[in-house]
């Protein structure tokens, strides 16, 4: 079980009565036992899937199989079924036919079983048959789409998310972390292609891949621009490298000339400072070559922002005009008028009512002030228009005022007035 120790296996792979059970052949009639047929077959493939995915693997064959999930020295007798059901689900598919659709392109390539090996069987044939060729590879669907999602991902978050053609050596490096092998890469990259991100072809025996870029929903075809492109970027690429080359060679026989210098050996030294002078020069020239070449290039990606702010024009032109395409002139200075009548009109509505409202508010200032001046004529006179009550005696009219008396306080009308003591 050395293959199997790759992968996590489910609890129940050390219960031998219930692993049993699953290591013996399928019914060949479903219908005998439904609930066991399906237990078994859902077992056989979550686990087939899981496995490809602990491996980082996209592709499976029966011969393998047999080997990953070997136990006790004894290998399940029902992986053909496995297989073949699967194969029915859609789950799994066989490299020639999961190729099938891409352009010849991938023909040129020479990589991979699928893109040499002939076609020796029709997928009706496996179907209709209970055997399963044991070295068949079969590409699980769910998987190839996972790994391609990542390829695709790894792309644009690294630094050759501004190029769109990279060389297939610069992908299996780029693609390492997330292909195990090239034949892994090589089925994402089909995958692509087939979601129409990725386009592959051969240009002067080199094998490239042109992505879709960012904000692109799928990649064009591999233009003679593109290639131009593609062509200055190698070259920058070559000339940098040979610059850098160039400058750790001037360097060292500057090194070399301190050295000789040192023992005394002057005209070694003299050789050795004038052969710095011939690398320098020689890397001075292809610097400059260099520069040029990154000129280009700047004017070039200066060129494309400028289409694409062209074409945004052109689009926003389009957009204007289809939503202008019922406006005109002279309905705008119509709806304007109606608006200016109706301003008006509510204007005059406005003016209206708020008149009303003063008349009435005034009404009602008019109300109070007469009810205040009602007010006041019914309050009796101050006290200063009443006459002053007298201090001495009072004399009843018709009686004679009686000397040495007081007025005593009256509690009431029937009180006389008493001699003071």
């Amino acid at each position: 079980m050395s293959h199997a120790t790759e992968m996590s296996l489910p609890p129940e792979w050390c219960d031998d009565e219930r692993m049993n059970f699953m290591f013996s052949d399928f019914n060949e009639n479903r219908d005998v036992n439904t609930t066991d047929w399906d237990s078994k077959m859902d077992f056989w493939t979550a686990l087939v899937v899981k496995g490809c995915r602990d491996r980082g693997a996209v592709c499976v064959n029966l011969q393998d199989l047999n080997k990953t999930f070997r136990r006790k020295d004894k290998s399940p007798l029902g992986l053909a079924t496995v297989i073949q059901s699967m194969a029915r689900c859609g789950k799994i598919q066989r490299e020639s036919e999961f190729a099938a659709n891409v352009d010849c392109g991938w023909l040129s390539w020479g990589v991979g079983l699928l893109l040499v090996k002939p076609l020796k069987w029709t997928f009706s044939t496996l179907l209709g048959s209970n055997r399963v060729p044991l070295e068949e590879s079969f590409v699980v669907i769910e998987l190839v789409k996972e790994k391609a999602v990542e390829l695709l991902k790894v792309y644009r978050s690294s630094g050759f998310a501004s190029r769109s053609i990279l060389s297939f050596p610069e992908l299996c490096t780029l693609s390492s972390d997330v292909c195990a092998d090239e034949s892994t890469l090589c089925m994402a990259l089909l995958q692509l292609q087939r979601d129409k991100q990725v386009t592959v072809s051969v240009h002067e025996g080199e094998k490239i891949v042109k992505f879709c870029l960012a904000g692109q929903d799928n990649v064009s075809p591999v233009s003679d621009v593109d290639m131009g492109i593609y062509q200055l970027q190698r070259s920058e690429k070559l000339l940098g490298e040979r610059v850098e080359k160039l400058g750790l060679e001037a360097d060292k026989c500057k090194e070399e000339a301190r050295t000789l210098l040192r023992e005394g050996k002057k005209s070694q030294a003299l050789r050795s400072l004038r052969g710095r002078k011939r690398v320098e020069k020689r890397a001075d020239s292809l610097f400059a070559k260099l520069e040029s070449i990154r000129g280009i290039l700047d004017r070039i990606a200066q060129s494309q922002t400028d289409k694409m702010v062209m074409q945004a024009y052109q689009a926003g032109v389009s957009a204007l005009r289809l939503s202008l395409k019922d406006v005109t002139v002279e309905r705008a200075e119509s709806l304007v008028d109606q608006i200016q009548e109706l301003c008006d009109t509510q204007d005059e509505v406005n003016k209206t009512i708020s008149s009303g409202v003063t008349s009435a508010d005034e009404d009602i200032d008019e109300l109070e002030e007469e009810l205040k001046s009602l007010l006041d004529e019914s309050k009796p006179d101050s006290i200063s228009s009443f006459p002053e009550v007298p201090t001495n005696g009072l004399r009843i009219p018709g009686e004679p005022s009686l000397p040495g008396f007081q007025q005593k306080k009256m509690t009431s009308p029937a009180k006389r007035l008493e001699p003071a003591q």
